[in-house]
């Protein structure tokens, strides 16, 4: 088993707390949002390609997004993508650019919103542990070879705890900002 690394530790949590907050940001909150778009892919030049890499996303509007597809010939494509890609979301197709406007959400869909919201902090929070989890096996390991001593266990287990405690608190504080953003609307 490896040494106990703090830092190694540390770099993991952040790495899941990073990823929640990528979940989160492709959730919809009823407000024009580029980042709503990431999870779309185009099938383009005989293979996938994230939209990002085909065409321009902008929010000119709070409740509009516009996509400026930069080869023309890919306009079909990218509406195609944006359609099936289960946003909700229908683009209008004007030639040069496609225009989405943002529906308003109902209550029911808020509700849903805010529990996937829940269940994205879950798996986080999830994660968060098993790095601990980890930790606390390198420092057993650790012990056991005699490597660190007794006392040096319980102050390094009590140190993985606080950065334990710390990240799982970002993560609900995150997840408190989103699921007041998606049932304030």
């Amino acid at each position: 088993m490896a040494k106990f690394d703090k830092a190694d530790l540390e770099r993991r949590m952040n790495g899941a707390l990073e990823s929640f907050k990528g979940d989160l940001s492709g959730l919809r909150t009823g407000r024009a949002n580029t980042t709503l778009l990431d999870p779309v892919v185009v099938e383009v030049y005989g293979s996938q390609m994230p939209l990002n890499q085909v065409a321009t996303v902008s929010a000119p509007e709070p409740r509009m997004l516009t996509v400026q597809v930069w080869d023309k010939s890919n306009i079909q494509p990218v509406e195609k993508a944006i359609r099936a890609a289960g946003l909700g979301l229908n683009p209008i197709n004007d030639g040069n650019t496609l225009r989405l406007p943002i529906p308003d959400l109902t209550e029911e869909r808020r509700k849903e919103l805010a529990k996937l919201a829940g269940q994205y902090a879950e798996k986080a929070r999830i994660a968060i542990r098993n790095v601990r989890r980890d930790g606390n096996e390198a420092i057993k390991a650790d012990e056991n070879k005699k490597e660190i001593s007794e006392d040096d266990r319980k102050r390094l287990e009590g140190e993985v705890q606080k950065l334990t405690d710390a990240q799982i608190a970002h993560v609900d504080e995150e997840l408190a900002r989103k699921e007041k953003d998606i049932l304030s609307q």
